[in-house]
Order: C-alpha cells, then sequence, then structure tokens
C-alpha cells in the first residue's frame, strides 16, 4: 500500500467516518438486511440517499415503530451521528488558536443553539434527556443519561490534538449525554485505534493493542469480532457461503434483547455497544487489506442496517486513516452535503492548518 501523509489520514479519518455515516441515511433504523438489498436493486449502495428512500421513505426501527427517522434531511446529508462530528468541529475551529483544553461548558451554548434551529436529525433519547437537564441547570458533571449505546463525536480532535491520553479524554467528554461505562469507553477505543493508524499502525494491530489495554470488555469483544471477521473470510466456512454473511455475522456477536416489543431487537445491529463496537472491529478487519477497503467496507455495513450509521463513524474513521482521503470515491466526495464547508474548518485546525498556510 502506498505510504500516506499525516494530513491525509486525519481528514482520511474524518472524511471517512463523515461519508460513511451519509451513506447510511437511507437505510438508518432499518432492521431488515434482505428488504434494504431488495431495495437497492440487489446490490450493494453506490449512492447517497434521502431517509428511507426506494423503502417507502421509512425504516423500520425495532421499538420505535416504522418512521422517518430523519425528517429535515435529504441524499447526501448526515445522520445525527454525522452532525455530532460537524459540531465538535465547529467548535474546535472557533477555538483553534491557540489550542486550548476542551471543556463540555464551552460547547453547551453552541450544542443547544444547533438543537433549536433546524437540527433535522434524529434527536437520541440522551441528547432529549441531556437538553432537559441543562435548561435545569444541572451541573456539567452530571449531565448525561445511563444510555449503552456507543455515539462516537470527537473525530475532529485528531487534526486539534497529538497525545493519545487528551483524545482518549475528549472521546469521552463529547459524549457528555452518556454515562454508560461500555458506551464512554467505545469511544476511547476507537480513539486510540484511530490516533495509532494516524501515526502508522495498521488497524489489526492498533486494536490488538488498545483492546489489550483497555482489557476486560473491549478486549472480550475485540476478540469475539477478530474470530468472527477470520471466520468470514474463510472459504472454507459456512458464513463465508452465506448471501448475508455480514448481518449474520454481527447478529451473532450479541444477545436478542426481548423487552416486551413486538418483536426482539438484534443487539448485534443495535445501538448498544456491545454490538456496535464488535460490528465496527469486524467490518474494518475484513475490508482493511482490500484494494478498495474504505469503499467497501462502508457499503456492506450500510446494507445489514440496524443502526449501521453508528458503526460506519467507527468504521471510516479507523479506514480512513489507514487509507487516506484520496480513498473515498470522488463520486461521494462531490456529492457530501457539507464537504467544503467541513474541509474549510479543519484547515483551521493546528494539525492541518501548517499544510494550508
Amino acid at each position: 500500500m502506498e505510504k500516506i501523509t499525516k494530513e491525509e489520514a486525519i481528514k482520511g479519518a474524518f472524511f471517512g467516518a463523515i461519508v460513511g455515516d451519509a451513506l447510511c441515511l437511507g437505510s438508518h433504523y432499518e432492521y431488515d438486511a434482505q428488504k434494504i438489498h431488495a431495495a437497492y436493486g440487489h446490490k450493494s449502495i453506490e449512492k447517497f440517499m434521502s431517509p428511507g428512500e426506494m423503502m417507502g421513505g421509512q425504516t423500520h426501527g425495532i421499538g420505535w415503530g416504522e418512521r422517518n427517522y430523519h425528517p429535515g434531511k435529504k441524499a447526501g446529508g448526515t445522520t445525527d451521528y454525522g452532525d455530532y462530528n460537524i459540531l465538535v468541529l465547529e467548535h474546535l475551529a472557533a477555538i483553534a488558536e491557540p489550542p486550548r483544553a476542551f471543556e463540555v461548558a464551552a460547547m453547551l451554548p453552541h450544542w443547544m443553539n444547533r438543537l433549536e434551529n433546524g437540527w433535522g436529525s434524529w434527536i437520541c433519547t440522551m441528547t432529549k434527556e441531556t437538553y432537559a437537564q441543562v435548561r435545569r441547570g444541572v451541573e456539567v458533571a452530571q449531565l448525561g443519561g445511563i444510555s449503552n449505546a456507543m455515539a462516537i463525536r470527537h473525530i475532529a480532535g485528531h487534526a486539534y490534538y497529538e497525545d493519545e491520553e487528551t483524545l482518549a479524554d475528549l472521546a469521552r467528554k463529547t459524549m457528555f449525554t452518556h454515562k454508560d461505562q461500555h458506551a464512554l469507553g467505545g469511544g476511547e477505543f476507537f480513539a486510540r485505534v484511530t490516533h495509532r493508524v494516524i501515526n502508522g499502525a495498521a488497524p489489526a494491530e492498533a486494536i490488538e493493542d488498545v483492546a489489550v489495554q483497555m482489557g476486560g470488555f473491549f478486549e472480550s469483544k475485540s476478540a469475539q469480532a477478530i474470530a468472527k471477521a477470520r471466520e468470514a473470510m474463510d472459504e472454507n466456512s459456512a458464513l463465508f457461503k452465506e448471501p448475508f454473511a455480514d448481518d449474520l455475522a454481527l447478529t451473532s456477536m450479541a444477545r436478542l434483547w426481548d423487552v416486551g416489543r413486538s418483536e426482539p431487537i438484534k443487539v448485534g445491529k443495535a445501538s448498544p455497544t456491545e454490538g456496535t463496537l464488535p460490528g465496527a472491529i469486524y467490518f474494518i478487519l475484513k475490508y482493511a487489506q482490500h484494494k478498495e477497503g474504505l469503499k467497501k467496507a462502508l457499503q456492506a455495513n450500510a446494507m445489514v442496517g440496524g443502526d449501521n450509521a453508528s458503526r460506519a463513524i467507527a468504521i471510516g474513521m479507523v479506514l480512513g486513516a489507514f487509507k487516506g482521503v484520496s480513498a473515498i470515491p470522488r463520486e461521494w466526495r462531490e456529492s457530501l452535503e457539507q464537504w467544503e464547508y467541513c474541509e474549510g474548518l479543519l484547515n483551521r485546525l493546528p494539525l492541518l492548518k501548517e499544510e494550508t498556510a
């Protein structure tokens, strides 16, 4: 593989995540992979789509019902996962000189303003709860709710901070709407992995090392994903021969969650970190060595459905850092709604500013 510059890796991490998220807008929260496949003409997605496009304008979010989850968005736009990363980018660009420590309190007014003025995307329960807490005057240290959903929002920080521990702290702080340690740890996990890939490590090496470093839940879920990726790539395995192998792989890595709804949630495809973390690792490892690995991984992830946008952020940032920004297909670069806007903001951040000076 051709060596890429650190600047290309940083931009690849950010835009890989945002493009991956936008690619999921049309199928976000649709849990039936076969329905997505049929709706998209029995082939992988090639272009950005509006919410529920080709599926009747709605997706089937188990437990939340059939609906349009992103009513203010159109093809080329982002889900709430992408929106949060753009929001953090805006904040970091506003405090770019001189580089300073990240404080949640300093970003809250901007966050409130964005939520109150045409957010357009799904507003998750934790965001609603935290918004209400801020309005009541709850202290910043006490903000957030108990959700185990992984919500990575710190990617722009890789263009702002050079220190891994600072980035790990940023990953947790930007998830201020969450208190669950698995969710917060998921953000830290991918912050550490992405930082190491930007600085020259291969994804598999970075994932294995960070898994050992963080231990416990993160080590066991990483090991599970590593084994599943190997199984899916083994031409002699039953999984390899399955037409919906990725769908089966993800659902096999977490429990069914029957909580009294019309049907059980397939947690391997849903928002909880116990599914999103190994699911993202699975796609990263399966496609890392492919020539078009970033594109292929983001396509495959979108086609599985569920909370594919959450996984897309992690997949896109790691493989984007590994492959570089030029690995993103030209047609996606040109049709992503906020590419130029985000690039202008990124170029104001300390680690990219010299490149454009």
